[in-house]
């Protein structure tokens, strides 16, 4: 897609598990955990605070990225593609 990214990321007082500076765009790879009703609500409130720093965010899940990649880039090449 031609657009770098850095994994493991310090953005604010989060660390981004792949961020890109230039698109703007924040993607994580969350696992099982993320699916608790507190850690939803945790990852709402991080979500919001790296929106207001003028970042996109996209989740997906592990499985997503170990079994549907060609679906996970598809998305990422179609936000860069807006």
């Amino acid at each position: 897609m031609g657009v770098d990214f850095m994994r493991q990321h310090i953005v604010g007082d989060y660390i981004a598990d792949f961020a890109s500076r230039h698109g703007g765009l924040i993607i994580e790879v969350d696992g099982g955990y993320h699916s608790e009703r507190k850690q939803q609500e945790d990852d709402e409130r991080r979500e919001h605070d790296l929106e207001q720093m003028g970042y996109h965010v996209m989740r997906f899940t592990n499985e997503e990225v170990l079994y549907d990649i060609d679906n996970v880039l598809q998305q990422i090449d179609e936000y860069f593609n807006e």
